[in-house]
């Protein structure tokens, strides 16, 4: 399970991390405000990129800590730039690698409860971590690729798998 949650989350936080590095240099080497691509959106009723970001790095850090029978730190979405994306990105990693691997790994069975939709529900840790957490977090992040793809970075498949 640790190795299916946390190594995963990490992973794809530095994955995700890297893009907006990438993002950041096109918006300085071509003189594009940086706002133009934080907020932009794909579509009028989805999120803009900085909430893509803040998202990806909430479904890591709550699934982590909810994996490990812990209550999930709270992260306050402040960000306003790519400086804070980044340190955002940080900061989660880092709360996340102080999850002993051990008690993650017999999260399988644990019950994780949670509220969605407004709704409190209770799923076994594998269910959890297969049907709703590891899919919110992809959808977060491929979905901060979408936006740079479509906005002219460039990025590529390589950049959002990672080495």
């Amino acid at each position: 399970m640790y190795h299916r949650s946390v190594t995963v989350y990490d992973r794809f936080l530095g994955n995700l991390s890297t893009l907006l590095a990438k993002a950041e240099a096109h918006c300085t080497a071509r003189n594009i405000k940086p706002d133009a691509l934080l907020g932009f959106r794909l579509y009028p009723d989805m999120f803009p990129l900085i909430r893509q970001v803040q998202l990806a790095c909430d479904f890591a850090a709550r699934a982590s800590a909810r994996l490990a029978g812990e209550e999930p730190k709270t992260f306050v979405d402040t960000e306003t730039g790519f400086v804070e994306l980044q340190a955002r990105i940080r900061s989660v990693r880092t709360y996340i690698a102080g999850f002993d691997p051990a008690v993650i790994e017999g999260a399988g069975a644990r019950m994780v409860k949670l509220r969605i939709r407004g709704e409190e529900v209770a799923l076994n840790g594998e269910t959890f971590l297969n049907y709703y957490s590891l899919p919110q977090f992809y959808f977060h992040i491929t979905t901060a690729y979408n936006i740079l793809r479509h906005n002219g970075v460039e990025v590529g498949k390589g950049d959002y798998m990672g080495g």
